[in-house]
């Protein structure tokens, strides 16, 4: 694969300077348009051989572009923080927002290809690895993204010359570490291993462009002649694919000017019917129970702190059906310092900026740690697909984009627990004139309440293809009978203690 870029292509001076003043003028001028428009986000992968000039080429965007809306990011060893969550946590907390440019270097491809290359990861890992990249890619596209993956090619023994010359002389010999040595020594693995990681991840949406680095001219051309050509095609495909109304934005709010009428779909039963509401219990029974059901879970909690794992719980549930509460019966059996609610509204402006899954990844939890979601990441597939904030090909996507982001956390070391809370809609209605009647209470009622409460056989039927298509064995739904709270409540810590028991291999409690 890598025979093309070794060709030993050159670029004279004058060709040089002629051309240099040109490109540097329509990338600047593509970048422009980039930020003006702020349709999407660029992201410029850079890869590729040791001694290749990755460096001297982000330098070189640098003073070509404009360097306030242009972001580098250089990946080194992972720090402590990182190594406390998903390894693509830090990789999606530096994805850069919609008309914005970010370059990655020494991205999510080099732990891959080093680690296979000096056989600390087995090829079944290896295999995973590269997939998992090709999941996170196409989510990032599918939203919208640009990537321009660029890998700089160097035969063995052009790396060997670059490195005697940097050795050459004292003020350069610094840049030549006794690892790029030794990797050099393993040069034709890592050439193997990359010629596989970059034919199985360059795909028709996201494809590597191959550049000869031997000549520094040529290399800077090439790069800046790639980004221009991919920035044309793609504001090309933009404009041509440009609908000829304005199409709504994703949000969690609800503009007044898409109230409707009620619907009048008919009923259909759905996984919901088999949740028993009936379910009651005396407040003495609630109030025996409770104690031991919070000490189990905090124990659990210490034991994951054991071992270095963490804990997300998602809630999710109709309006009124008591996540609140729930919620706060957890937190009760917890240290304060060791974990966090994060209540879900409508995005904010620099939410909407970026992938709908990004301000859920900035969350995640530390090993040892608890984050709860009131509302979460399935807001895609519930109210953005119900009130038409996300098209259907984006929430029908979401669904194999949620079971991924799930297994990430739960080979990132954090259990995922998930509860939908269900209620009637009688008892629904009785909750709502109990907080409009309660002066402390009325806070929580909206009007959207009120006009989601008219979709109920929508959201009825989305519920029921969201937990059959996301209820799976990395991270299954919950249904919790919620019309009576203190049940709903003692079902939600039972399932939370076993959940996170069975995830640290303790034995199931009597």
């Amino acid at each position: 694969m890598f025979e093309t870029a070794e060709l030993g292509r050159t670029v004279s001076k004058d060709v040089y300077a002629e051309r240099e003043a040109a490109l540097r003028v329509d990338l600047l001028a593509l970048q422009t348009q980039l930020r003006e428009e702020a349709s999407f986000p660029l992201v410029v992968l850079i890869n590729g051989v040791d001694g290749a000039g990755k460096g001297e080429t982000v330098n070189l965007l640098h003073e070509w572009m404009d360097p306030r809306f242009v972001r580098a990011k250089a990946f080194g060893p992972p720090t402590d923080e990182e190594l406390a969550r998903p390894a693509y946590w830090r990789y999606w907390r530096a994805l850069p927002p919609k008309g914005h440019t970010s370059i990655f270097f020494g991205n999510w491809y080099t732990p891959t290809i080093v680690g296979r290359a000096i056989g600390s990861m087995k090829k079944g890992d290896f295999l995973r690895e590269v997939q998992r990249i090709r999941q996170f890619e196409e989510a990032l596209v599918d939203d919208g993204a640009l990537i321009v993956k660029l890998w700089f090619h160097l035969s063995k023994k052009a790396q060997a010359h670059v490195y005697d010359k940097l050795q050459a002389k004292k003020s350069t010999r610094w840049r030549v570490t006794p690892e790029d040595l030794e990797r050099h020594k393993r040069y034709d693995c890592f050439r193997t291993v990359s010629e596989v990681v970059v034919r199985e991840t360059s795909t028709g949406a996201c494809p590597w462009h191959l550049i000869e680095a031997a000549d520094r001219r040529y290399r800077e051309l090439t790069v800046a002649e790639t980004l221009i050509k991919t920035l044309r095609r793609r504001f090309a495909a933009t404009t041509a694919a440009a609908p000829s109304t304005t199409s709504l934005s994703v949000s969690l709010s609800t503009p007044s000017s898409l109230a409707k009428a009620p619907q009048k779909a008919p009923r259909v039963p759905t996984i919901l019917d088999t949740i028993d509401l009936t379910t009651r219990i005396k407040k003495s029974t609630y109030e025996k129970r409770l104690g031991g059901l919070q000490h189990a879970l905090h124990e659990a909690v210490e034991g994951l702190r054991k071992r270095n794992q963490a804990a997300v719980l998602v809630f999710e549930g109709q309006d009124a059906a008591g996540k609140g509460g729930a919620i706060r019966q957890v937190t009760s059996a917890l240290d304060a310092r060791d974990y966090q609610v994060i209540p879900v509204a409508a995005p904010t402006d620099e939410e909407r900026a970026q992938h709908y899954l990004w301000r859920f990844w900035r969350h995640l939890p530390a090993q040892g740690k608890v984050a709860i979601y009131d509302r979460s990441w399935y807001g895609r597939v519930l109210v953005e697909r119900v009130e038409g904030f996300a098209t259907e090909p984006a929430w029908r996507r979401a669904y194999r984009e949620i079971n991924e982001f799930e297994e990430e956390l739960k080979d990132g070391g954090i259990v995922v627990v998930k509860f939908w809370l269900q209620i009637d809609a009688e008892e629904q209605m009785e909750r709502f004139k109990a907080r409009e009647s309660t002066a402390f209470k009325r806070f929580k009622i909206t009007p959207d309440d009120w006009r989601n409460r008219e979709k109920w056989p929508a959201y009825e039927t989305a519920v029921h293809e969201m937990i059959e298509k996301t209820s799976t064995g990395v991270a299954p739904w919950h249904l919790i009978g919620a019309n009576d709270k203190y049940s709903a409540r003692l079902q939600v810590l039972d399932a939370a203690v076993d959940a996170i028991n069975a995830s640290i291999k303790l034995p199931p409690r009597r």
